[in-house]
């Protein structure tokens, strides 16, 4: 069933607890048959995290996530199925990273104003050789005892208003979905629950995403409730969406939902794994407890 994949994952290259064998292999502990690593704005884990997915029988589709500013509001997209070796994808990922050691010391530096010292390389610590991220500096004032939790940091620090944040551009929805598609790969919407964009907002983002060429959503994954998957379900049936699901697991006591928890999509969503071949099995057990319909990627019941 559909339980057994997992479409948005990250290792310790970007912001996730476990090194991309290890995250494989606790993939496959908990029953995922296809993984997508899909690390923040890089793409050096895929080339390993595929030797142990063969060595263990799974299939790993290489993914990333990207950092986006649409309407001066970050947004992510995943790209599932990318060549990592393209050149303008390659190059600009290259440039997001760079950027993101400007945000950092920014980040820093409005911490320093409220007193509160050393998390540049605090936060460096947790990020290892990996990019650096919101993430690391949450665990660094988690662990200094600023903060009691993850939760408490994003609602006290880091955030638009608090110490701690600063404001950074990231690419371009239309880069993004550019590098994506022009890799040969599926550019989709990464757990656009999460952006408090209200509706005409998200039918903006939604239309002008579809005419890039981007075409899917994450209907079910770890950030969103029950009510979110119905929700997007009719998102991706009004724009002829694809839907993805995936656990966006980072590790844990810092992810929204364990690996192979993750609930089916909506009836009748057509998934976006449908013709990979990567996921046959799956799509045959999908296709035997859904009734796909060709009228639409996605179609819901009012």
């Amino acid at each position: 069933m559909s339980l057994s994949i997992d479409l948005h994952a990250h290792s310790n290259i970007s912001d996730g607890l476990l090194t991309p064998i290890a995250l494989v292999e606790h993939a496959s502990n908990h029953n995922i048959k296809v993984l997508a690593l899909t690390d923040h704005d890089d793409t050096s884990g895929l080339a390993i995290a595929e030797l142990e997915a063969n060595r263990l029988g799974m299939q790993l589709i290489k993914g990333v996530e990207i950092s986006v500013t649409w309407k001066k509001r970050t947004l992510h997209i995943v790209g599932l199925k990318i060549d990592p070796e393209y050149t303008p994808l390659k190059s600009g990922l290259a440039a997001i990273r760079a950027g993101r050691h400007v945000r950092a010391t920014g980040m820093a530096a409005s911490l320093d104003k409220a007193g509160i010292m050393g998390s540049l390389e605090g936060a460096y610590e947790y990020a290892q050789e990996g990019i650096i991220s919101r993430t690391h500096f949450a665990r660094f004032l988690v662990n200094t005892g600023v903060a009691k939790d993850n939760k408490a940091v994003f609602k006290n620090y880091l955030v638009k208003g608090k110490p701690g944040y600063f404001e950074h551009q990231w690419a371009s929805l239309e880069d993004a979905v550019g590098w994506i598609v022009g890799s040969g790969g599926v550019a989709v919407v990464a757990h656009p629950g999460r952006y408090d964009l209200g509706r005409t907002n998200m039918l903006l983002l939604l239309e002008e995403f579809r005419g890039l060429g981007g075409t899917a959503i994450e209907v079910v994954t770890g950030s969103h409730t029950a009510d979110q998957y119905i929700e997007f379900a009719k998102y991706a049936h009004l724009f002829g969406l694809k839907a993805s699901q995936g656990s966006d697991y980072h590790g844990k006591g810092i992810s929204f939902m364990e690996m192979g928890r993750l609930p089916a999509l909506p009836n009748q969503c057509v998934p976006v794994w449908q013709d990979w071949p990567e996921a046959a099995l799956i799509r045959s057990a999908s296709l035997a407890n859904q009734a796909v319909t060709n009228q639409s990627p996605c179609t819901m019941s009012e």
